[in-house]
Order: structure tokens, then sequence, then C-alpha cells
């Protein structure tokens, strides 16, 4: 009887930790996407000026640091996020990040 609930508990514990880590606020990187005006160089899938998201997730794949420093400190002349606090960026990589073919 005691496995049953030791399995029980650590299943549940696994899909809280899925769900959490992959929930992420596609409205509010939508937003964020809009008001920075990224799509003047970015789409989804097409690549324009620069990379479409879904290239940037495959070259950020596991490096959500290095996406975040590359969004926001002026690297290689891309423009910084300047609209959003630091959650909002965080989700907005999470986003990029889930694109990834």
């Amino acid at each position: 009887m005691s496995i049953k609930i030791a399995l029980a508990a650590a299943s549940v514990c696994l899909f809280g930790l899925v769900g959490t880590a992959s929930a992420v606020d596609v409205a509010g990187a939508e937003a964020l996407i809009k008001a920075e005006k990224c799509t003047k160089c970015h789409d989804v899938t097409k690549n324009k000026k620069g990379p479409s998201f879904t290239a940037a997730a495959a070259k950020f794949a596991g490096k959500a640091a290095d996406l975040k420093t590359f969004l926001t400190a002026n690297k290689d002349d891309h423009l910084i996020i300047s609209k959003g606090d630091a959650k909002a960026v965080d989700n907005l990589v999470e986003y990029i990040l889930s694109l990834k073919k």
C-alpha cells in the first residue's frame, strides 16, 4: 500500500514540475513582441532582416540565460528589449525557446 502512495506522490510532483516549467504566457510574449516591434526584423518561421524565432530557438536551445543577455544587452547591434519587466523578458525567452522544432 505504501508503494502505491509513494508512486502517486511522485507522479503528482513530476506532473507539477513539468506543468510549471512549460507555462508560457503566449499572449504576454506576443504583446511584448508587438510593443518592441520585433516583427519588423523577425518572423516566427521565416528569416527576414533577422533570423526567425524558430531559428533563434534552435541556436539558443538550452541557453536561456544567453538568449536573455542577447535580448537585453545590445549584443551584436541587436536592439535591446526596453519595455516590460524582468518577468516579461523571461517569459519572452521561454516563448522563443518553446518554438524550437
